[in-house]
């Protein structure tokens, strides 16, 4: 997205996508996973790694000198990355922009990837840093390195509105089918705390490629629930015939992703975003996506 792009303000986001989003809690916090209808290859990698006009697109200086870096995310999980009109909009996009701004690097280009894409992208040099709403766990840290944490999120458990499916708690969902976004903590959370457990069993869980076609199966009564990051969350409810039941607490705190041997872009992007909310340009931001 251009630096320049005019954030969709979230009255005018709801009455284009018909509520395919979410509204969140100044925090620092986690999430994951997108489809790709915008530009990956059949193995999820944008080709953007190649030189271009003499200079390095990823991470490396150009003619001038200027570290030039190439930030990937995951469209579909408004309000922090969606598509918009052609355009790349949302909290993540923002915010890194206005992080980056604060740094020495300059942020050239954005790629859109499906979500369990990002990484291995990441991995080979496809792109220098990655902005969708990634929690910040153990299993990542193995593979990549995060900035410090930028927002933080619990998990919701969706059902239809006005249904008598009402569940308070996880063993409530006992004997009901439910549903989660490949590659998210709610997917992590269903498999771990919920099949793991034994309330429900494996043939009763849908693993669905992006969290609208959940929620739409959830309208349809197709599933019973749905396990999702509250702020996203939140903000189907306030656009689609769904309710949050309850909130699922975990702890979850967001990061940037970059390489693990990139340190110097790992402290100026933490460096970015403590000054980033230290002024009101953090304050301005989350407002502006997430009602507050």
């Amino acid at each position: 997205m251009d630096s320049e792009q005019q954030p969709l303000d979230r009255r005018s986001y709801m009455k284009i996508v018909g509520g395919a989003g979410a509204v969140g809690t100044f925090g620092l916090a986690g999430c994951l996973e997108g489809d790709d209808e915008n530009g990956g290859d059949e193995n999820g990698d944008e080709e953007n790694g190649d030189e271009e006009n003499g200079d390095e697109k990823n991470g490396e200086e150009d003619g001038n000198g200027e570290n030039q870096i190439v930030a990937g995310t995951a469209p579909g999980f408004a309000p922090f990355e969606m598509v918009e009109d052609g355009e790349l909009v949302g909290f993540d996009i923002d915010l890194l922009e206005a992080v980056v701004d604060e740094t020495e690097y300059e942020l050239t280009g954005w790629e859109q990837l499906e979500f369990k894409s990002l990484i291995p992208a990441l991995d080979n040099g496809n792109i220098d840093v990655i902005a969708a709403a990634m929690t910040i766990n153990e299993e990542r840290q193995e593979q990549i390195a995060f900035s410090d944490p930028y927002y933080s999120a619990n998990q919701s458990v969706l059902v239809a509105s006005g249904g008598d499916f009402q569940p308070e708690s996880l063993e409530d969902l006992a004997d009901r089918t439910v549903g989660a976004q490949s590659g998210t903590t709610g997917e992590q959370v269903v498999q771990d705390d919920v099949i793991a457990e034994g309330i429900i069993d494996e043939g009763d869980y849908t693993s669905f490629d992006n969290y609208v076609l959940a929620v739409e199966d959830l309208e349809r009564g197709v599933i019973d629930a749905v396990v999702i990051d509250e702020p996203v969350a939140q903000t189907f409810q306030s656009s689609r015939d769904v309710e949050v039941a309850f909130v699922y607490e975990t702890g979850e705190e967001y990061g940037f992703g970059v390489q693990q041997n990139s340190e110097d872009l790992q402290s100026a992007l933490s460096e970015g975003i403590t000054a980033v909310q230290e002024s009101s340009t953090y304050e301005e931001i989350t407002s502006t996506w997430f009602d507050e």
